[in-house]
């Protein structure tokens, strides 16, 4: 059965950084993309980044340009998201996710989830 685990969140300070890893298994992944949602208390889980199969196209989110980068690591079955310049705003349970292809990647619409893994940014 396939499993994604998700490690790296943390506490960090305001402006500080942090890399999320998500490392996928339990299948083959060629032609899966992958994705970084984030979900705040009281809040929609909302798309952060995304990144097809082999790192053809990034997909980032309005919210996080030029702070975050998504990249991954096909040997590995792993996807990072390293994220810098954190804000307060930033703080969150971020999943990692999987699905086939490559149309609708910043839609909620995949078909595996990771647990998820807290990220508290202090002001």
């Amino acid at each position: 059965q396939v499993q994604l685990v998700e490690s790296g969140g943390g506490l960090v300070q305001a402006g500080g950084s942090l890399r999320l890893s998500c490392a996928a298994s339990g299948r083959t992944f060629s032609n899966y993309a992958m994705g970084w949602f984030r979900q705040a208390p009281g809040k929609e889980r909302e798309f952060v980044a995304a990144i097809t199969w082999g790192g053809v196209t990034t997909y980032i989110a309005g919210s996080v340009k030029g702070r975050f980068t998504i990249s991954g690591d096909n040997a590995k079955n792993t996807v990072y998201l390293q994220m810098n310049s954190l804000k307060a705003e930033d703080t969150a349970v971020y999943y990692c996710a999987t699905k086939y292809g490559s149309n609708g990647l910043t839609s909620p619409s995949y078909d595996y989830w990771g647990q998820g893994t807290q990220v508290t940014v202090s002001s």
